[in-house]
This record gives C-alpha cells, sequence and structure tokens, in this order.
C-alpha cells in the first residue's frame, strides 16, 4: 500500500513539473520573461510541498528540515525578484533570511537534542 501512494505521488509530482514547463502560469508581473516566470512557478510548488511537511511531518526534526528548505526557497524568491528589476536590496533581504534560518535551525537541533543553548 505504501509503495502504491510513493508511485501515485511521483506521478503527480511529474505531471506538475510537466505542466509548469510546457504551461507556465500567467503572471501577473510583466516584466518577467518565461524563465523567470517557470523558475518561480517551481519555487512556489516546492514552497506548497514544505509547507505540506511542515504541516503534516511525522517528527519534530523532518518538520525543522522543512523549514530550513522554506527559508532556501526564499532565497530563491529574493534572488528571481532582484534578477530582472535589479535592486540589490533583494538579495540583502535574501542574506539575512538564510543567516536567520541557518541559526533557528541550529537552535531548533540543540533544543530537540534536549542541551542548553550554552553548551
Amino acid at each position: 500500500m505504501r509503495r502504491l501512494r510513493y508511485f501515485i505521488g511521483l506521478i503527480i509530482i511529474i505531471l506538475i513539473f510537466g505542466v509548469i514547463i510546457f504551461y507556465p502560469l500567467p503572471s501577473l508581473l510583466e516584466w518577467q520573461s518565461v524563465l523567470l516566470k517557470r523558475c518561480f512557478s517551481i519555487l512556489f510548488f516546492c514552497a506548497l510541498f514544505c509547507l505540506w511537511r511542515i504541516i503534516k511531518g511525522p517528527t519534530p526534526a523532518d518538520r525543522a528540515v522543512a523549514i530550513d528548505i522554506l527559508g532556501i526557497l526564499v532565497l530563491g524568491f529574493c534572488a528571481i525578484l532582484g534578477i530582472p528589476t535589479g535592486r540589490d536590496w533583494y538579495i540583502d533581504i535574501g542574506i539575512a533570511w538564510a543567516l536567520q534560518s541557518f541559526i533557528s535551525t541550529l537552535a531548533l537541533a540543540k533544543y530537540l537534542e534536549g542541551r542548553n543553548f550554552d553548551e
């Protein structure tokens, strides 16, 4: 039964990526190229999968990893917005977000291990 669920999930993921690649979602931002639209759509669907893992995660460690990956995806969103606009502060926000995500993941790992923060 478990393999059937994995197989169905794999087929759904392949279909979603196929739709994204061949039929990109219309963008509200007219300055984006087709490639940036597709990258934005792929990052959006990956963020949805991460949010699903945060909600459904069987263990706190799985949730922590999903939160860390979501922080990396936010960095990708900032990079995609920074490239066509030419504004540097998107990249600055992304770097600050990545540092904060890394520190919070370390703190959560220490908490889940049962250690104090000063050890």
